[in-house]
């Protein structure tokens, strides 16, 4: 699924109209219909509602949906926002429509204007839609505080948040906090970004129909996985194989105290298809990995090795970062073409050697938390700057960035996606260790960078998502995840 600016928003409607065809007033209708119905659904109504509009398409939706809950029995109360300008065609016409049913429609001038609004109320927030591109100001930044600060109400925005940005940072900007976002047709990148976690509340998307055809011919620089299209990256087994069909991984991993992540790394390289796996770990970690591990051959730290005789290779966690552990990275750097899985350790020799940067192979997988993302490329100012610093690093090196969070982005060649499986159970020790063994083993099975870790992300978090079934988000841990990797598999296949 396509990610959408704010301007292919406005053109996606627009060509609905011309090509399905309906006229522009239906569409908000239709729009409207869908909101109506998720109010009624809720049994909402049994509550005072107050909406609130501005004078754009926007307050047109809110304007329809008044008309609709008088239609079903309701009676809201509406307010506009008054500037003394003129509102779009669509909100005149819905607003000629309204007061036919309702002698309720109040017009907000001043602060001295704004409502009584008391606990229990439903708030509709029709102000500002998506296509705002300055901060809310003056009256409009009043009304914004003024309905965020009443206790007890439940707020529903409609398609966005008033006040939040699509595609860019609202950081300090006066923005509703909504209990529900009503967003039309498809998720908006402001919905992906943790800085706008307390703005948007649970995010249901409504399907209004728009042309489909239209998404077929367009360009973003974002899109969001899907299970259709990540399962087409799965590779099928043939009967005749041998565990040397699936290549061999290494990973190097682990350090005194630290010999969980070796382990764990290695558990989900294995349950992730590679057809032998060797670990290189030092010799106090010999005895611990090949109990835990069985299947997993051992190689010590400071055993001469042939790197190029292993179809892929991951390095980094719990490995440590001293100066030992500094000239090995540089050793596998320059002695390995095939594209690398860096994590952890790695990730912070890479930071403290930025020279090292230049000797990465083409198509290596980086795999940094924010705060090795940091350390890696500078601080950024908010989570879009973050973002666009990662594009960047994927053009300025031929690599793939996966930049860790709730719908965690892979980065290459100046393009996202979005991970849409997951959830905030990952967050324990062990969760990262476990991804890199899943890239890994994909990229030795003979995956293409970007698609080893798109899967490997996708599968990580429906893993996780399984690991529901006997678990909850607090007592889940990375061992979990590895354990419901086959039914992760099964799924996606099935899919």
């Amino acid at each position: 699924m396509k990610l959408l600016s704010p301007q292919q928003i406005h053109e996606w409607d627009a060509y609905t109209i011309a090509n399905e065809p309906v006229s522009s007033i239906d569409l908000m209708e239709r729009a409207a219909g869908k909101c109506t119905d998720f109010i009624l659904d809720k049994n909402f109504t049994e509550r005072t509602i107050r909406i609130f509009c501005g004078k754009g398409n926007n307050g047109g939706d809110g304007l329809a949906i008044a008309r609709q809950l008088i239609e079903a029995g309701v009676f809201p109360f509406v307010y506009i926002l008054e500037f003394g300008a003129k509102g779009t065609d669509d909100f005149q016409a819905n607003l000629q429509r309204l007061h036919q049913l309702t002698s309720e429609i109040h017009f907000i001038q001043s602060a001295d204007f704004f409502p009584q609004v008391n606990e229990g109320d439903i708030i509709i927030d029709a102000l500002y839609g998506s296509g705002l591109n300055r901060p809310l100001i003056d009256l409009s930044a009043q009304l914004v505080q003024f309905i965020n600060q009443t206790a007890g109400t439940t707020i529903i925005s409609i398609d966005v948040p008033s006040g939040l940005f699509i595609d860019k940072s609202s950081k300090g900007n006066p923005i509703i906090k909504a209990t529900y976002t009503l967003t039309f047709q498809s998720l908006k990148l402001c919905f992906l970004v943790a800085e706008n976690e307390d703005f948007f509340g649970t995010v249901e998307e409504l399907d209004i129909n728009l042309h489909a055809s239209f998404t077929d011919n367009i360009e973003t620089k974002f899109e969001l996985a899907n299970a259709k299209k990540v399962s087409s990256y799965l590779l099928p087994r043939k009967k005749f194989s041998h565990k040397g069909t699936y290549g061999h991984s290494l990973l190097v991993a682990g350090s005194k105290g630290k010999m969980g992540a070796a382990v764990l790394a290695a558990r989900a390289c294995l349950r992730s298809g590679t057809g032998l796996l060797t670990v290189n770990i030092t010799e106090e970690g010999l005895t611990v990995l090949q109990t835990a591990v069985p299947e997993a051959m051992c190689v010590l730290r400071n055993d001469t090795i042939d790197y190029s005789k292993f179809s892929a290779i991951g390095i980094g966690p719990g490995l440590g970062s001293g100066e030992e552990q500094q000239k090995l990275l540089q050793d596998i750097l320059c002695s390995c073409t095939k594209p690398l899985v860096l994590d952890a350790d790695a990730l912070n020799i890479l930071s403290a050697n930025k020279e090292l940067l230049n000797k990465i192979p083409a198509g290596s997988v980086l795999t940094p938390h924010p705060k090795e993302f940091e350390r890696l490329c500078g601080p950024a100012a908010n989570d879009f700057e973050r973002i666009e610093m990662a594009l960047q690093l994927s053009l300025q090196y031929p690599v793939v960035i996966i930049l860790k969070g709730h719908y965690t982005l892979t980065a290459f060649a100046g393009k996202g996606i979005f991970n849409t499986t997951g959830n905030p159970g990952m967050a324990k020790g062990g969760s990262g260790d476990a991804l890199t063994g899943i890239i890994t083993a994909l990229l030795a099975q003979g995956c293409k960078p970007q698609q080893a870790t798109v899967l490997g992300v996708y599968l990580h978090g429906l893993a996780a998502d399984n690991s529901l079934i006997s678990q909850s988000q607090v007592s889940m841990i990375a061992s979990d995840m590895i354990e419901n990797l086959g039914a992760a598999f099964y799924e996606l296949a099935n899919a």
